[in-house]
């Protein structure tokens, strides 16, 4: 039985972090991003980390940014992949040396299998809520149907997910991962401990089903 994946975006703090592991998330989502209310600087993701167990993958959340940026952040800090989020091409992303995924914003009209096209050597492709102006971390679900099933490269699923619509969304797309946010805090920024426990419950569940 394939096991669905599961990664918490958007730690701003070490509690956080420890909370998402011990609650069986695979990964953790740093925010490179200063528009974002979840952004974190090099400095601070460090510290957040400073203390985790091994074997946790880190990923590094980057919107249009420099490419100097990136490469300090991949010098200073024990990324394991890249997450993109916005009009950067593909030899950009494949650039810094480690996996990496694009995200792609699905709104009504998006043709979903022509943008996953654009990006072939992607390890991942990300599939989140569009809305004008916002990179990301909408809170906002899509339509799910609008996700293909032949996809080559794996997808990883978000927006609007949380404890109570994430075994849907699993049993209408098959995704390989789950990526949650807003839907497991209490304020932007600020994770919910029981509400990390209950969405990794829900994915497990789903997963039995």
């Amino acid at each position: 039985m394939s096991r669905t994946r599961i990664k918490i975006c958007g730690i701003t703090r070490r509690r956080d972090a420890q909370d998402a592991i011990a609650a069986g998330a695979d990964a953790l989502g740093l925010v490179f991003y200063a528009d974002s209310p979840r952004a974190v600087t090099i400095a601070e993701a460090s510290s957040i980390i400073a203390e985790l167990p091994p074997l946790v993958s880190l990923v590094g959340l980057f919107v249009d940014a420099d490419a100097a940026f990136v490469e300090e952040a991949c010098r200073e800090l024990p990324l394991t992949m890249l997450q993109f989020h916005g009009n950067e091409k593909q030899e950009y992303c494949a650039g810094f040396g480690l996996p990496w995924m694009k995200a792609v914003r699905v709104g009504p009209d998006t043709d979903v299998p022509a943008a996953i096209a654009d990006y072939p050597k992607a390890n991942a492709v990300l599939l989140d809520t569009w809305r004008a102006g916002v990179a990301g971390g909408t809170g906002e679900r899509f339509d799910w149907n609008q996700v293909p099933t032949d996809a080559a490269q794996a997808l990883v699923l978000a927006g609007g997910l949380n404890p109570l619509n994430v075994a849907e969304a699993i049993s209408m797309t098959r995704p390989y991962a789950v990526d949650v946010s807003g839907g497991v805090e209490s304020a932007p920024g600020v994770k919910d401990a029981d509400k990390i426990q209950a969405f990794v419950a829900a994915v497990s569940a789903a997963d039995q089903r």
